[in-house]
């Protein structure tokens, strides 16, 4: 048995502007989120591409097609209301970044790792003033408390739409440092993304690769490069 899906009821799709920004109408009528707000997003750049995915819809609205709208929703739903807990939560990736987890064989792999990722500590460390030290082996070793501190202070002066595009960059990427390198455009966001599946890049070269956990890796790949898009709208 089929899903019910809500159909299009409106004919045409429009960006208007609000006293705080740019919502989307739907034949004059404007965009509501689930919880009932005024989807009212940062950013013009928002706004189009909302209703761009409004107007793509045919017979049945389908939101896994629509992931602007998903995240602006979840950025007034949520986000507003849980902006503290969320950016703590965020940035307590820094004190077990990704980045700073490294094997101690084969040599390799270890050599691949300092490679890639030590010029992104590099950077963190000239850009945002923060230091993370890698580790050898999985046990947790924590970083500088007063680091973590000031990672923090940078998350929590997110805004509420900037945060619901961070929130991705961090979760998809495993790395707090790979989240503001993509936020800050350090390097292109592909590049970045790469990066952050070197270890699963190597386990492809020796073993092959798993049709399952490659499927896997596009989806969450689609989901940090749509995120990255939806931070830089935000304003």
């Amino acid at each position: 048995m089929s899903e019910w899906a809500p159909k299009r009821f409106w004919k045409a799709t429009a960006v208007a502007e609000t006293d705080d920004g740019y919502t989307v109408e739907l034949d004059g009528r404007r965009v509501k989120t689930p919880a009932k707000a005024l989807l009212e997003v940062p950013s013009q750049q928002m706004a189009e591409a909302i209703a761009a995915e409004w107007d793509a819809q045919t017979e049945s609205v389908n939101p896994a097609t629509m992931p602007f709208t998903r995240s602006a929703n979840a950025a007034i739903d949520k986000v507003t209301h849980q902006h503290a807990e969320v950016a703590d939560m965020l940035a307590e990736y820094g004190d077990s970044d990704l980045l700073c987890y490294r094997a101690d064989s084969p040599k390799e792999l270890v050599a691949r790792q300092a490679e890639e990722w030590d010029p992104a500590l590099d950077w963190a460390h000239e850009a945002l003033g923060a230091r993370l030290h890698p580790r050898s082996g999985v046990l947790h070793q924590p970083q500088d408390a007063a680091t973590i501190a000031d990672l923090r202070a940078r998350v929590h002066g997110m805004t509420p739409f900037q945060l619901a595009g961070f929130h991705d960059l961090v979760g998809m990427s495993g790395s707090l440092i790979l989240g503001f390198a993509a936020a800050m455009d350090w390097r292109d966001a592909e590049e970045i993304w790469q990066m952050s599946r070197l270890d699963e890049r190597w386990q492809e070269e020796q073993w092959g690769v798993d049709e399952e956990a490659q499927t896997t890796a596009e989806l969450k790949r689609d989901s940090f490069l749509h995120a990255k898009r939806f931070y830089d709208f935000s304003g």
